[in-house]
């Protein structure tokens, strides 16, 4: 994949992800604060509790940081999924979010 195209898909999952957020916080009432700047974006739960993800365009990998510990996904033509474990993005960013609310939560790339 071209780093334009890696570029467009990272935007398109940060995009995905902030809408989802902040639609929790709209519609669930759920106390949090989502930011992005440029390929960063940031969620605060509760004011405490940070998850960040961001692209890294040199590796095109998107990368997750949250306090279950660090994660790293790459394209697989489908979906992201870690380096490591072989969990989608999507999955661990719900397993994450569920843990950090206390009730279940599903993102949806």
């Amino acid at each position: 994949m071209t780093e334009s195209e890696f570029l467009a898909r990272a935007d398109a999952i940060l995009d995905k992800i902030h809408e989802q957020v902040d639609d929790w916080f709209e519609t669930l009432d759920i106390d949090l604060d989502a930011s992005r700047s440029g390929q960063v974006l940031t969620i605060v739960f509760n004011q405490k509790t940070h998850v960040v993800v961001n692209s890294q365009a040199p590796l095109q990998e998107m990368w997750l940081a949250a306090p279950s510990g660090g994660f790293h996904y790459k394209f697989d033509n489908t979906n992201w999924v870690d380096t490591r474990t072989g969990t989608t993005l999507q999955d661990n960013l719900s397993s994450i979010f569920s843990d950090i609310i206390g009730r279940p939560l599903t993102i949806a790339l």
